[in-house]
């Protein structure tokens, strides 16, 4: 159980948790770097990995960051909607979708709180959603520079992570935003799914490496 400025970040994920009906969700600076960590975890390097070519452009960056390769499935339209899996793995990007028990098992999808077109405007963050209790304390720490929640002077430090946690200001927020998604009665309120245009991204050399 976490304690001080741990423990509302650890109630938000709760709440969150709650929500979507994922049994562990590890919040994160924001959904890019929630799904390069999810990339990560899943040990994607050098295995090709296909998307729309319509998405936000943070996505193949990710890829290629984690070591995978990008190929395109091409989309009809010039918009995006909804979540979409980045084939063949794990892992969901889900920016375009946050609604009531909307988690897959055996996924690791990734929300995206950032932007003032997103179903929870929290300004900026994410979530990484969730079913694998070693890939929730493996995220935890790879999160926050490979630390536990403890002061650094009191830490075994034996992880390398990256500075990617969620600040507890924001947690303390999000905690008081969440109550958005119930109704008067207490019932979860279901979002429908976003929208949004995007740029063809096939046509860029720089993610066609």
């Amino acid at each position: 159980m976490a304690s001080g400025v741990y423990k509302v970040t650890e109630e938000f994920e709760q709440e969150l948790a709650k929500y979507t009906g994922a049994p562990y969700a590890i919040t994160v600076d924001n959904q890019s770097n929630g799904l390069f960590l999810a990339l990560m975890y899943e040990n994607v390097k050098g295995i090709n990995i296909t998307i729309p070519n319509r998405t936000y452009p943070s996505v193949p960056c990710e890829i290629i960051h984690a070591g995978a390769k990008v190929k395109w499935k091409m989309l009809k339209t010039k918009t995006l909607t909804g979540a979409y899996q980045l084939e063949p793995t794990k892992v969901w990007d889900s920016a375009l979708r946050f609604t009531a028990d909307m988690y897959q098992p055996g996924t690791h999808m990734c929300c995206s709180f950032t932007g003032p077109y997103k179903h929870f405007k929290l300004s900026k963050g994410g979530v990484i959603l969730t079913d694998d209790p070693k890939a929730e304390k493996w995220f935890k720490r790879a999160r926050y520079s490979g630390r536990r929640a403890c002061s650094y002077m009191e830490d075994n430090l034996d992880m390398l992570g990256w500075n990617f946690y969620m600040m507890p200001e924001l947690a303390a927020r999000g905690l008081l935003l969440i109550k958005q998604f119930y109704d008067m009665e207490g019932k979860k309120v279901v979002n429908k799914d976003l929208t949004l245009p995007y740029p063809d991204l096939s046509q860029f050399e720089v993610y066609n490496q």
